[in-house]
């Protein structure tokens, strides 16, 4: 039986920018086929096992001809694959989409469209130019400014007469043909014009000028491929409506290690500030199974006059093992509770309790000394934390009373993902790496490989603490900057204030 292919819109480049259903589709992908204007985190967000086929395309430059990219759907799809090809912008806007669902539908196999944001209004958006303004345009029109044959052979008179935004994509080379064509056939000179490079990345760049000089000023700046060319009254709006350059964090570019479940909350707040963000987990989280450990420890929960808790992932895999007994928060009343960091003490009200005991700074070495204070010979401690954490905690509450330690979960490396995440680092330079545990670091390197970890020269290391600072150095890796806060909003301050001094 013949699988499916989605010709899938990815947007101008920015990665929230793609649709929920295009999103969807790739996560489910047996196969993704995809081209080099597509945000290549996009990659990371495929199931371990997924097919990768690169086809992208530059001018005079094609890894892979439009025959050979339809030939390709057509037989991947006769193997009965669900097929994501995905686009930048929006299949059906000079994307070729129409001529690859021709060529499926002539061969017998089903495909759907999923649109996307065309870069002509998401990417002149992102540099604050409105495709239409009232008062001023009220009609656009997209034209390539690129053809096959290398002709031009565009109606210049109307062009240059319509009183609404002229957006020209793929039209860099021909940029000078375009201006004089346009000039030579009234439309006036002095008319606003912008080219917005690289639209809705943290490469974004925007110069503006008008129809007599945007050829100097491209020249002076050297424009490059991929372009965007606008010419209209609109462009005059963009003092007013820029707001993506104007971010802190905007035009860099930043690696987060953490494990995806848990990097949403990261990549938010840097996106936030303006930077493209690129996940690529270096842990997956994996539950300790069989957990007869655990089991035992929640069947005699009551002996426990105190509970620690070093992380979410302790906290959530305990409370699921508690509920999955039949017993809930009420089985804890006679304990206490201590958390390390923040985040572990939101995980544990969200179960409606308070931690007793959260020390300032979010190392153990610090909980051993809160605990110490509170603790003593008659108290029996349940440690519930990952497998092959340090022992030092579980070394000092051992001095004071009993302490049962149970591993609910271990930091894997993710399944099948080395080889796209060697791609995605090799694919643009990046600002920042920033990694929030010592098994991101040492799992990192597993994934890369040591012998390609020159991957990392130019970019500044980030680290959360101490504790990661020292994996980082004993692994070879130099940590440029350790957040001051060892938590995530640490390291989002950590990278805020060195981008103000550079």
């Amino acid at each position: 039986m013949n699988g499916r292919v989605y010709l899938v819109g990815a947007g101008p480049g920015d990665y929230g920018l793609i649709t929920v259903k295009g999103l969807e589709l790739l996560k489910n992908a047996d196969v993704l086929v995809y081209d080099r204007l597509a945000n290549s985190e996009y990659i990371g967000e495929t199931k371990p096992g997924c097919e990768l086929i690169y086809v992208g395309k530059a001018s005079a430059d094609h890894t892979m001809s439009q025959e050979d990219i339809n030939r390709t759907l057509e037989k991947k799809a006769k193997e009965g694959k669900m097929v994501v090809r995905l686009k930048g912008g929006d299949p059906y806007v000079f994307g070729r989409g129409g001529e690859e669902g021709i060529h499926l539908r002539g061969n017998g196999i089903e495909f759907e469209v999923v649109p996307g944001v065309t870069s002509a209004i998401g990417g002149l958006a992102y540099a604050g130019i409105p495709i239409t303004h009232r008062g001023i345009a009220t009609s656009l029109h997209v034209i390539t400014g690129h053809k096959k044959e290398g002709d031009l052979d565009l109606e210049w008179d109307a062009l240059a007469n319509v009183r609404g935004t002229l957006v020209f994509l793929m039209g860099v080379k021909n940029l000078e043909r375009i201006c004089k064509n346009l000039i030579a056939c009234g439309k006036e000179p002095s008319t606003p014009a912008a080219i917005v490079s690289k639209a809705s990345t943290s490469l974004q760049s925007t110069i503006t000028g008008t129809l007599e000089d945007i050829c100097e000023k491209a020249v002076q700046n050297d424009v490059r491929p991929p372009s965007l060319i606008v010419i209209g009254e609109v462009v005059s709006l963009r003092e007013e409506l820029s707001f993506f350059e104007e971010r802190p964090l905007f035009g860099k570019n930043i690696v987060i290690t953490r494990a995806r479940s848990q990097a949403s909350a990261l990549c938010k707040r840097l996106q936030e500030l303006g930077a493209s963000v690129i996940q690529m987990p270096a842990i997956e989280i994996q539950k300790i199974m069989p957990d007869a450990g655990l089991s035992r420890a929640v069947d005699e929960i009551s002996k426990y006059t105190c509970l620690v808790f070093t992380s979410t992932n302790g906290v959530e895999v305990f409370f699921e093992k508690l509920y999955e007994k039949g017993l809930d928060s009420r089985s804890l009343h006679g304990a206490k509770i201590a958390a390390i960091g923040d985040a572990t003490q939101r995980e544990i009200l969200k179960h409606g309790i308070r931690a007793d005991i959260v020390p300032e700074r979010f190392v153990s070495e610090s909980l051993a000394e809160e605990l110490s204070k509170v603790l003593n010979e008659d108290d029996r401690v349940l440690l519930a934390r990952a497998r092959g954490a340090r022992a030092l905690l579980k070394e000092e509450l051992d001095k004071i009373c009993k302490v049962d330690e149970v591993a609910t979960y271990e930091a894997v490396i993710p399944k099948e993902q080395s080889d796209a995440n060697r791609q995605i680092m090799q694919s643009k330079e990046f600002d920042y790496i920033t990694f929030t545990s010592s098994s991101t670091v040492t799992n990192f390197i597993s994934m890369i490989g040591s012998d390609n970890m020159h991957v990392l020269d130019g970019m500044k290391k980030i680290s959360i603490g101490p504790v990661t600072s020292k994996t980082a150095k004993s692994e070879g890796i130099d940590i440029d900057i350790e957040a001051d806060e060892y938590n995530i909003d640490g390291i989002v301050k950590a990278i805020l204030e060195d981008a103000g001094r550079n």
